[in-house]
């Protein structure tokens, strides 16, 4: 058995059922149904307000359903919810690096929080900034930082404790094209070298498109259609994007943002974040 198939054989590393979220008469989440295998990065997309960054605190212990059930990593969202947390990795939209302190005392500031032994703190820090191309930037001011470099630390944040879950909500958000390219070459080279299941959000139709095997799409807290990149576009025609798809599922536009440092990050996340 090849390491696709053991993958596929192994039960699902995400999984709900009618997982919902209700805020008085509101859904933001509706009756969620799906499953994402191991090893598998699956992609969320949809409009502003669609319930993509709800569903995503479900999972991730954030928020408590007021519906349904979720299981990740083989352990329930509500019953193991310190069981999940300590299997996953969360990259959220808002900012969560400081930019007073170096690349690498913001590592050892997670590191601390996610309680990885002291004897192996260095280490890791090491192998994760190395692995997403900042070692030669660890004792640099992130206020000094590019947008992708910002990036690629959160994320690096997020590996310490070796996840077997890796959430990406907005992951790209606000960086220019050569900075998002320089996430995602990181981010393959992450899945390739430690075979961990990814979930993200994005914007970027071209970025779901290229990066994942599976893709949901959401509209107004529900998933209308699932299915790998070729399945969703062979719903429209033979040359069909995903841009097409969405405007033809949910009537609407991706969206676009690309700026540059830390100051232009926490203005343009905070700009999406307002508006969902």
């Amino acid at each position: 058995m090849d390491v696709a198939e053991a993958a596929r054989a192994a039960p699902p590393a995400i999984r709900t059922e009618g997982l919902t979220k209700r805020y008085g008469d509101v859904l933001a989440v509706a009756d969620v149904t799906f499953a994402v295998a191991a090893g598998e990065v699956f992609g969320l997309i949809g409009e502003n307000g669609a319930g993509k960054t709800t569903l995503v605190k479900m999972l991730t212990t954030l928020l408590a359903p007021s519906a349904g059930s979720g299981f990740v990593a083989g352990f329930d969202i509500l019953r193991d919810a310190a069981e999940v947390r300590r299997h996953i990795g969360y990259v959220p939209q808002l900012l969560s690096v400081d930019g007073s302190l170096t690349g690498y005392e913001n590592m050892m500031l997670s590191a601390r929080l996610y309680a990885t032994p002291h004897h192996d703190r260095r280490a890791r820090i090491r192998e994760a900034l190395e692995a997403m191309g900042l070692a030669e930037a660890a004792d640099r001011l992130v206020q000094n930082y590019s947008g992708g470099m910002i990036r690629r630390l959160e994320i690096a944040q997020s590996m310490l404790h070796r996840p077997s879950v890796l959430f990406m909500d907005e992951p790209t958000v606000g960086l220019d094209p050569l900075a998002r390219d320089a996430v995602w070459t990181h981010v393959r080279d992450l899945r390739r070298r430690f075979g961990m299941t990814m979930l993200l959000t994005t914007h970027y139709l071209d970025e779901a498109d290229n990066l994942c095997d599976r893709i949901a799409i959401m509209n107004r807290g529900r998933i209308v259609a699932l299915g790998t990149p070729a399945e969703l576009k062979a719903l429209v025609g033979p040359q069909a994007t995903l841009d097409q798809v969405m405007e033809k599922l949910v009537g609407g536009e991706s969206e676009t943002l690309e700026k540059g440092g830390l100051s232009d990050v926490r203005r343009e996340r905070r700009t999406v974040i307002t508006h969902r």
